[in-house]
C-alpha cells in the first residue's frame, strides 16, 4: 500500500474525531472528496428526491468528475488538516 493510500486512510480516521464538527458544506465537501479518493468518480443513480442528504451528496461527487484518485486524496487530506485533524506523513519519523 501506498504512503498517500495509507495517509489518505488516516485524514479519513483523523476526519471522524475533529475539534470541531465542520458545518454543513464542509462536511459535504469532505464526503464528496473521500469518494473520487476511494472509488473514483461518481457511480450508480442519483438517489430521489426523497433522499434529499443522499441527493446532495451524490450531486457534490459528481461534481468532482475528473480530478482523480490521486488528486482528491490530496485535497481530502489537505482539508481535513485545515480542520484541525492530525495526519502525520506516512514515512515520516
Amino acid at each position: 500500500m501506498s504512503d498517500e493510500i495509507k495517509d489518505f486512510e488516516k485524514a479519513a480516521a483523523a476526519a471522524k474525531s475533529l475539534p470541531e464538527r465542520p458545518d454543513d458544506a464542509t462536511m459535504l465537501k469532505l464526503d464528496a472528496l473521500s469518494k473520487p479518493g476511494s472509488v473514483g468518480d461518481v457511480q450508480g443513480d442519483k438517489p430521489g428526491f426523497v433522499d434529499c442528504g443522499g441527493a446532495a451528496k451524490y450531486e457534490a461527487w459528481d461534481d468532482l468528475k475528473g480530478p482523480g484518485q490521486v488528486d482528491a486524496r490530496t485535497q481530502y487530506i489537505a482539508l481535513v488538516r485545515t480542520l484541525g485533524g492530525s495526519v502525520c506523513r506516512s514515512g515520516w519519523p
